[in-house]
């Protein structure tokens, strides 16, 4: 005897979860009216209003998200509807009302003063800590939900769009790092195209690399939205990070649009042998590289490193020395990588970047995003950045 379930509706939601859905939505609101008059107080009025009419819209698209997404908060389909939103959901709205409050500073210049130049980073910066948070807190307070996971997935791409936009307005990258930015609508718009026109939408199997990109990806995009690093290094950057996640968008989309079948075992063969090769050779390879380009860098741009105190230029030698080693050796590389990315940003600062650099640089971000591979003495970093807290 079979069951049918019948999917959830608004009539199913509570008049309590609702309320408390609505008093979000209007805290909201009354925090943006708020804090654009303090925008007006501290920056200027015509500025504050621009900001406001930016910021609301997109509050009220992740309000109209949220909304139809009710009927949602729920475990699994056939489970009960939770009588509160729990309070994963609450921080994932407060991150989403950060991203539109982000989105406030789009198209107009980058406000000027040592603390409001601060402001559009730190707001994104703040938003891309409760990403973390938000899962942690639903996995120890066992209130996860298809509506957590879904309003998740639509803050993530709507604050990369509006990070990435922002980023683009203030100079800090090149246009192409939109595509980064737009990839996951064009994803799942063409999902959507080929579901409303009869055609097949297989599914994609599990990967560690797409969450842990996406943070990175929100890593690069709250420091290229802090006033200290500037072209062209934030454009480099860019690059680098945006290559590998748009490869991974057009591989995925190839399984989900069936011109490669994942399941075939030829298929499971080559990736497995790209695998192999990567963890193998390529990765090895880049951690060799980071050191050799590292060396021709300094020989090329000559030493000191800095035309600043003994000690400042005894402690970026001692950080290239150290940080170096551990990549090589492949050590907590990638948490080595990202010092190495931060000292090397402190460098170019006084010094100009030579064609040796863009080499460098990237194999240092790629390093990051995917290991250092084989033949390395101790990877606790990959458990850690792959690990889902809370778990």
């Amino acid at each position: 005897m079979s069951v049918t379930f019948k999917a959830p509706t608004q009539a199913s939601v509570s008049e309590a979860l609702k309320h408390e859905f609505y008093r979000l939505v209007w805290w909201g609101v009354v925090l943006l009216a708020t804090m654009s008059i303090l925008l007006g107080v501290i920056w200027h009025w015509q500025a504050a209003l621009q900001w406001l009419l930016q910021a609301g819209p997109i509050w009220a698209f992740i309000c109209y998200q949220a909304g139809r997404r009710l009927p949602l908060n729920r475990l699994d389909l056939e489970a009960s509807l939770y009588k509160e939103l729990g309070l994963a959901n609450r921080l994932t709205l407060l991150r989403a009302l950060l991203i539109a409050s982000v989105a406030g500073f789009l198209f107009q210049p980058w406000p000027e003063g040592s603390a409001l130049a601060w402001l559009p980073g730190m707001l994104y910066f703040c938003a891309a800590i409760l990403d973390r948070v938000d899962g942690y807190v639903a996995r120890r307070t066992k209130h996860g939900s298809i509506f957590g996971s879904e309003l998740d997935t639509v803050s993530d791409a709507l604050g990369l769009a509006v990070a990435s936009l922002l980023a683009f307005n203030y100079g800090q990258v090149h246009w192409t790092y939109l595509l980064l930015g737009i990839a996951y609508y064009f994803f799942h718009g063409g999902i959507l195209w080929r579901k409303r026109h009869g055609q097949p939408v297989h599914p994609l199997p599990p990967s560690i690399h797409r969450r842990a990109w996406a943070g990175f990806q929100m890593g690069f995009l709250v420091v290229a939205l802090w006033p200290v690093f500037y072209p062209p290094i934030t454009i480099i950057a860019g690059f680098a990070f945006m290559l590998p996640v748009l490869i991974g968008f057009f591989l995925d989309w190839l399984i989900v649009s069936g011109r490669v079948n994942r399941e075939a075992q030829a298929v499971n063969n080559l990736l497995q042998r790209l695998t192999v090769f990567s963890q193998t050779v390529l990765q090895p390879t880049l951690r060799v590289v980071v050191v050799v380009t590292l060396i021709m860098s300094l020989l090329q741009s000559g030493l000191p490193p800095l035309k600043a105190a003994p000690w400042m230029n005894n402690v970026m030698i001692g950080g290239f020395m150290l940080t170096s080693a551990m990549v090589l050796l492949g050590v907590a590389g990638r948490y080595f990588s990202l010092l190495l990315i931060g000292l090397l940003g402190w460098y170019y600062i006084n010094n100009p970047l030579l064609a040796v650099d863009y080499v460098l640089f990237c194999s240092l971000v790629w390093l990051l995003l995917i290991g250092t591979g084989r033949f390395s003495l101790w990877q606790e970093d990959d458990y850690w950045i792959n690990r889902y807290d809370g778990t």
